[in-house]
Parts: C-alpha cells; sequence; structure tokens
C-alpha cells in the first residue's frame, strides 16, 4: 500500500502538475491530491498530460479538494516545504536527516508543497509536524515545483529502501592466462617484426607488458581485438 501522499497547494502552472505526477511515478508514488488548485480542470488540460509523460495514471488517480484539513485527511505525519515561519512553528530538518527515522516511525507521509509564487501560509505550515528545507546554494535556492517534488521523493525512495539498478549489458567475459600468453607471444613477434624489439637486448618489454595486461583485466573481445592489432603490424612490416 502507498503510504506516502503528495499535496499541491493552489498550484498556478498545469506542467508542474503534471511534471510533478511524473517526479512521483519514476519514484513509485501514486496518492496526489490538489487543494484548490488554480484551474479547477488542471488535472486534464493538455499543458498538464503532455508534462506528466506516461504518468496519466496519477492524474486520473489525482483528487482536488477544497482545504488543506481535507488533504490530510489520513496523513499521521505531514512535512511542508517551506520556511517556517519566524514566530512559532515546527522544526525545520534538511531531508535527508530526518527521512532515515521517519521511514522507521510507520506513519502515513504527507509532503505539502505550496504554490509558485507565494509557497504556503503560515497557517498551512502550522498545520505540519516539520518543515522540509532542501540544502542550496544560499545565494540562489530557488527551485521549481516539480523539481522540489523529484528531489523530495528520490531522498523518501531511498529512505525506504530505494530500487535496485538493474544491468543493461552482461558482465564481460575476462580473458583467461591462455589467452594473455597467446596475445603475449603474438605481440612479442610484431614488435621484432616492426623493430620496436630488439630479441637480443629485451630489457623486460615482455614482463613489462605482462604486467600491464594483468592490470588491464582484459576481456576475451579486447584480445581478439590487440590480436587484430598485432596482426595488422606483421602485415605492414612485410
Amino acid at each position: 500500500m502507498d503510504t506516502t501522499r503528495f499535496i499541491l497547494v493552489n498550484t498556478s502552472h498545469p506542467g508542474n502538475v503534471g511534471a510533478t505526477a511524473r517526479a512521483m511515478k519514476v519514484m513509485g508514488f501514486s496518492d496526489l491530491v490538489l487543494v484548490a488548485p488554480r484551474f479547477p480542470d488542471v488535472l486534464v488540460q493538455e499543458e498538464t498530460v503532455a508534462m506528466a509523460s506516461g504518468a496519466a495514471d496519477i492524474l486520473v488517480r489525482a483528487r482536488i479538494v477544497p482545504t488543506l484539513t481535507e488533504a490530510l485527511d489520513g496523513v499521521t505525519f505531514a512535512c511542508a516545504t517551506a520556511m517556517t515561519p519566524r514566530d512559532f512553528g515546527p522544526p525545520t530538518r534538511a531531508p535527508r536527516d530526518l527521512m532515515p527515522e521517519l521511514a522507521a516511525g510507520g506513519h502515513r507521509v504527507g509532503f505539502v508543497f505550496g504554490s509558485e509564487r507565494y509557497g504556503l501560509s503560515n497557517e498551512d505550515v502550522y498545520r505540519c509536524h516539520v518543515c522540509l528545507s532542501i540544502p542550496t546554494q544560499p545565494e540562489y535556492g530557488s527551485l521549481n515545483l516539480a523539481q522540489a517534488v523529484q528531489l523530495l521523493s528520490y531522498d523518501w525512495r531511498q529512505a525506504l529502501g530505494g530500487f535496485p539498478v538493474a544491468p543493461r549489458t552482461t558482465d564481460p567475459e575476462l580473458a583467461d592466462a591462455v589467452a594473455v600468453t597467446g596475445l603475449l607471444d603474438h605481440w612479442q613477434r610484431a614488435l621484432t617484426a616492426i623493430e620496436f624489439l630488439d630479441p637480443a637486448a629485451p630489457r623486460k618489454l615482455m614482463p613489462r607488458l605482462n604486467q600491464l595486461l594483468n592490470r588491464a583485466q582484459l576481456t576475451t573481445e579486447e584480445i581478439h581485438i590487440l590480436r587484430g592489432i598485432a596482426r595488422a603490424m606483421e602485415k605492414k612490416a612485410g
């Protein structure tokens, strides 16, 4: 069961709603609630669907409610993404400091994001248990709404255990000692043919090449390439 909710309050731009849905889906979350968005039909607008880029199912299941109180129904720990009010309010934490302990608490978590222009009101922040502050460069900390959603959803997914990285290629087949020895013999002949190696005074060239190849951990395919180069050297030398 998805126990995480993303709540957008008074969102102005349809593109941010679509991009938020996309950010949520790639991190495995699906519960999106909008509080009094600027456009009542924002979930079906063309720009919203385009920016969702394959996450239209998140938009289909999303809900629109008139107040933050309704959006927080069922949430046991609400995280405001805003500055803490100066008079009083919940503590401010960095996401990666808080999220591991939050993940261990068994809460139904809600991440609350304010409007693009004004952020969250103090009254909305007071309803939350904590303010999350994404560490940014002090001179310029302005994040797009959907970017903030992506950063927090990533950190939250990592705190919940993350997803494994699936390899896109198979592990290469490493060459064995026999193949490396065959390559060295071939290179010795080729280097002699182009008069780079003097058999009468080899000066430990081949043992040094042997050490280089051992450090390189060559694959079978790489052995074939290097032997092909040796054949070309021999052919050029006549």
